[in-house]
């Protein structure tokens, strides 16, 4: 069986894996990404672990999630909004040059959708839509085990379909927003049962929500349901136009589980027209922080037919 490498690239973390197309992962590297280091250091981390993995796996081809816009056709990154020194670089003709191998290059939300529809929640399913909820909000669209693009430059950018007129999804509905509207209730009412559950932390208060819901708090349960409410909105347009069979849920909003899932899945069912009821299967990601590198390392497999082809 081939092995291939796959690599993340985050604005704060770096992942190197060698594994195999159904997304079985032998041998992973990690490192922290300090964004003030710019992209010369998360290169020079790249340059030093992928000798050491071709040694040791003998890859076929690479392929690359990337935090932020590519260019598919030249093998460029667009732009990273977290870490300078990244726009224009041709990451793909670099990373051919460094290994020898054939390499592809996604955004590192097609990259996990890719994953999850291959190997993850959206196996054996047709087509998969997955979106990620996290600092901000991007999606991807699997049909046929292939990435959906649309005419260049398009890409499926879930997090910019319009709530409103001035109003984006992940203006309203991305996980610092979220984090910023718990705050928000907090210092409202600071005696309330939120507040105190979220005391002390000063990260991710999201993940405080389902546990004030239980303890009975109002405010937690309007952030929660005006949340998976916009989120099940703006996912009705996406059954609207592509009728994906299963809908993946993931990044760190996700993480707050089941009844996130089934308030997404509930508020869908009533935006969606009656003649396609019951709609998509919404489900929760299964590979988490695994998605990107897993997705990674179908896309090598995909990098290594076309260059056989």
């Amino acid at each position: 069986m081939n092995n291939y490498l796959g690599i993340e690239i985050g604005g704060t973390k770096l992942q190197l894996v060698s594994g195999t197309a159904d997304g079985v992962i032998a041998e992973r590297t990690r490192f922290q990404v300090d964004a003030g280091e710019g992209a010369a250091a998360i290169r020079q981390r790249i340059e030093e672990t992928i000798p050491k993995l071709i040694d040791q796996f003998h890859p076929t081809a690479i392929g690359v999630g990337f935090g932020g816009p590519v260019n598919r056709q030249t093998g460029h990154i667009a732009k990273s909004h977290q870490v300078e020194g990244w726009s224009e670089f041709p990451i793909v003709d670099w990373l051919t040059g460094l290994s020898a191998l054939p390499t592809l290059v996604e955004n590192d939300a097609n990259t996990a959708a890719l994953g999850e529809a291959t190997c993850g929640a959206g196996r054996g399913k047709n087509p998969v839509f997955y979106i990620n909820m996290g600092s901000g909000i991007g999606g991807g669209l699997v049909v046929g085990a292939c990435v959906y693009h649309g005419q260049s430059p398009g890409e499926t950018e879930i997090g910019h379909i319009r709530l409103t007129a001035k109003e984006t999804l992940e203006d309203r509905c991305s996980g610092w927003v979220v984090d910023r509207r718990i705050r928000e209730a907090v210092a409202a009412h600071p005696d309330s049962l939120l507040a105190r559950n979220v005391s002390g932390d000063d990260c991710s208060e999201a993940r405080f929500l389902l546990q004030s819901m239980n303890d009975g708090d109002a405010d937690a349960r309007r952030i929660f349901s005006d949340t998976t409410r916009d989120i099940a909105f703006a996912l009705s347009h996406v059954t609207h136009l592509f009728h994906p069979e299963v809908i993946v849920l993931g990044g760190g909003l996700s993480l707050i589980g089941e009844p996130f899932r089934d308030a997404i899945g509930a508020a869908l069912s009533k935006f969606i027209m009656e003649v396609f009821l019951p709609g998509p299967q919404v489900v929760l990601a299964k590979l988490t922080e695994d998605a990107v590198p897993v997705g990674a390392l179908v896309l090598a497999a995909t990098s290594r037919k076309q260059h056989a082809d």
